[in-house]
């Protein structure tokens, strides 16, 4: 027994987690607390502090980020940019294997100094020596195995730099959740991309993050259904049959 209680609090725990949407929309996650936030507190200076260089009060030209030609695209931590996903991918394999082999060995010495027959005499009923050895095999093997796999997921959200890595790579994390009655979708990603693929609209593609982690999904009353119970869970980890 004392082994099991262990087990039942743990369920009774993961299962506390769902306790925060009952009778009611799950609540969204605090921004204040989330690494974005924290990136974008005490990241580096605002636009108008670090334009750069710039001209008189009354030039028509000033430089840096804010000014009409200037660059905006994320350099730095606590800067936002626009990461485009959009996935399309189908795979199809098929594979078949077949094998077969065959063997048959035979020895016979019917005359050899009159020998065989004479000890064909001395034999038991039902033994004789033509022939003397003889063998047959056959085996055989199929296979057949094939994978169809087709995915398209279309998203687009914004992602902070939250660390700017010593190569000069940027290290993006980017978060959204959508609340529909009682069900909230989730988005996450994460990554580390290269300034110089972040295009002229602060943009950059899933395909053009290193160390991708893309996560879409959600939590609600329908998640919570379509999940198996925790005791079902843990039944199907620890029973052997």
């Amino acid at each position: 027994m004392h082994r099991i209680l262990p087990v039942l609090v743990l369920g009774m725990i993961a299962g506390c987690a769902r306790l925060d949407h009952v009778g009611k929309a799950p609540d969204f996650s605090p921004v204040s607390a989330s690494r974005e936030y924290a990136a974008m507190a005490h990241g580096g200076p605002a636009y108008g502090a670090r334009s750069g260089i710039r001209g008189e009060p009354a030039s028509l030209w000033r430089g840096g980020r804010d000014s009409l030609l200037g660059d905006r695209r994320a350099q730095q931590r606590g800067d936002i940019l626009t990461v485009v996903i959009e996935i399309d991918e189908s795979a199809q394999i098929a594979n078949s294997t077949a094998r077969s082999r065959s063997g048959s060995e035979s020895m016979s010495v019917p005359e050899f100094l009159g020998l065989p027959q004479r000890l064909a005499e001395e034999l038991p009923d039902g033994a004789g020596m033509d022939p003397a050895v003889s063998a047959n095999s056959s085996s055989s093997s199929s296979g057949d195995g094939s994978v169809s796999r087709n995915e398209k997921l279309t998203l687009r959200v914004a992602a902070t730099v939250v660390e700017v890595m010593g190569n000069g790579h940027l290290k993006i994390r980017g978060t959204q959740e959508v609340r529909v009655n009682f069900e909230l979708r989730e988005l996450l990603v994460t990554g580390f991309v290269r300034p110089a693929d972040i295009s002229r609209r602060n943009e950059i593609t899933y395909d053009k993050i290193a160390s991708a982690r893309i996560s879409y999904g959600g939590r609600g009353h329908i998640t919570d259904v379509q999940q198996p119970r925790i005791g079902q869970q843990l039944a199907d980890i620890f029973l052997p049959f």
